[in-house]
This record gives structure tokens, sequence and C-alpha cells, in this order.
């Protein structure tokens, strides 16, 4: 009855994304019709498993244009308008953006730096811009927030920190990891939201122990710091809004392996070309040994 369907309506519909609707395939489809599929039709079954692959290895995460560079960087050859249109007709997208809300409290009267990176989101080189931010995420147990410090260079997380509390020492965990981890040479500017946990003494003393310089959106202007809004997007539309997590032990669990394992190493940012941000560094490195 389903290949009848298809048969009778395949001058409305295309015979692919029919046959994924119906859960049937092409070639059980042709076979029915009582002559082979096509050459073509053959070769979108098999891309379309390889496809799936990528797709599934993303956890769903990936839209068509990552999904053609992954192909790509697999060794397969193939245009990318083809795979938009395999993943259109078989229900394959990437996940949406929802809107959020902001955190920032800038209701205080601790001292303010002027905004020094003034929206030039470009770096020469790993560890010259920092930018920063908090937001949070639901469990069933509360609130937890996340402060995350990224290398405006790669988008690389460099500093995350965690807790049930929104306070100047979450924000202060994040810079100590990013400090330890990279030990970046005087100079660097760090660029955040007028939140009171960036413009407290403790963390603008940190700044100053580091030899960073420190910027500071505008009042109210979240374009100002928007790859650290762009980052907290992505990690929510990719993760967070996926989840039902009972604990915040759980939901630690997920985001470690998300920014560590996920987003730093293996996920392809389009802002750098399609690659990660270990790759991009490490192609950093070894243009600058080779010069």
């Amino acid at each position: 009855m389903k290949f009848e369907f298809i048969e009778a309506e395949k001058a409305s519909w295309p015979i692919a994304f029919m046959c994924a609707r119906l859960g049937v395939s092409k070639s059980g489809f042709y076979a029915w019709r009582g002559r082979p599929p096509s050459a073509r039709s053959l070769e979108d079954e098999r891309l379309l498993e390889q496809i799936r692959a990528v797709h599934a290895e993303s956890r769903g995460r990936y839209g068509s244009p990552r999904v053609h560079r992954e192909l790509t960087a697999k060794g397969i050859q193939v245009n990318k308008h083809r795979v938009a249109r395999l993943m259109r007709e078989n229900g394959l997208r990437g996940r949406r953006r929802r809107r959020f809300r902001h955190t920032t409290d800038s209701n205080h009267a601790m001292p303010l730096a002027p905004n020094t990176l003034a929206r030039d989101f470009t770096a020469d080189a790993p560890n010259t811009v920092w930018v920063t931010d908090i937001t949070y995420i639901w469990t069933r147990e509360g609130w937890l927030y996340l402060a995350a410090i990224l290398d405006l260079y790669s988008r690389r997380v460099v500093g995350w920190s965690m807790s049930d509390r929104i306070t100047r020492q979450l924000t202060l965990d994040a810079l100590s990891m990013a400090v330890l981890a990279r030990t970046p040479a005087a100079g660097l500017l760090h660029h955040s939201d007028r939140g009171s946990q960036y413009a407290s003494a403790d963390y603008r003393a940190a700044l100053v122990s580091a030899g960073m310089r420190c910027s500071m959106s505008r009042k109210g202007d979240c374009w100002d710091n928007a790859v650290a809004e762009s980052f907290f997007g992505t990690l929510k539309t990719e993760l967070v809004h996926e989840a039902d997590w009972v604990t915040r032990a759980e939901a630690r669990s997920a985001i470690f392996e998300y920014l560590e394992i996920f987003y730093n190493r293996r996920r392809r940012h389009s802002s750098i070309g399609y690659v990660s941000p270990e790759e991009f560094e490490l192609k950093y490195e070894h243009e600058k040994m080779a010069a």
C-alpha cells in the first residue's frame, strides 16, 4: 500500500522524500515497480548512509554545511547542495537556536573599563584576546551557572567554571584555569561585560597580576561581546535545550564532555574555516615553526 501511494503521488512529491517519510527504501520501491533503480538513486542511498553516520556522530547537532565539511574531510567528494537536498528530503537537520536571557548585573558602583575591544572580533595569534561571559543552565536540582573564557583567535574555550551560585569566585576559577592552561604573555586583552563579578576588586587584581589589559562592553549592549554570546547560544542549541538533567552533577558531566571533547577538539567552526579550534591552533603552530 505504501508503494502504491508513492506511485500515485510521485508527480506531486519527490520519490526519495516519500520513501523516507513512509519508512521504505527507494530500491524497494523501484523493485516493486519492476525495474531497477537508477545509478543516481543508488549513489544517493549510499551517500545518505554516510550523511546519517556523520549526523549521528555529531549527536544531531550538525546541519548540512558542517556535514558536508565532515564528509569532505573523510575523503568523500560531494556537492554541498546534494548533501543539503538529501538531508532535507530525509528530515535530517541541525539543532536550531532559541533566544535566551542575559545574566549581567551591571547595577553597581565598582570601577569600569573602557570598551577597548570595540567589536573587533579578530586576533592574529592565540592568547592575544580573550572574551568571557556567564550563562545559566536549568536542572531539576536548580540552576547551574557556567563561566567560560574563549580565545578570540581560535574560538577555543580556554577556561571555564561551574557553580550553583553566580559569584565572583565562579569567574575567578575560570580565569585561573585559563591562565594555568595557556600561560599568556603580558598584554593580553581581556573583554567582558560590566557584570559585578568582572568589575570586582578581586577579579581586577587577578587581571593585573596576570599582566592583562581589561576591556568591558558598553552598558546594555550585548553586541559588544557577541562572540561569547554566540558561544552560549551554540552550547544551548547543541546540548542544553535537548537535555533534562535531574542533578547538577549530571549537567556538569555533560557540559565537560561537550566543551573538552566535542567543542574544542571536534566541532567544525564556520568562523575559522570549518575546522576545530584545536586543529586551527595546530596549524598556526606549524606555520610559525616553518616561518
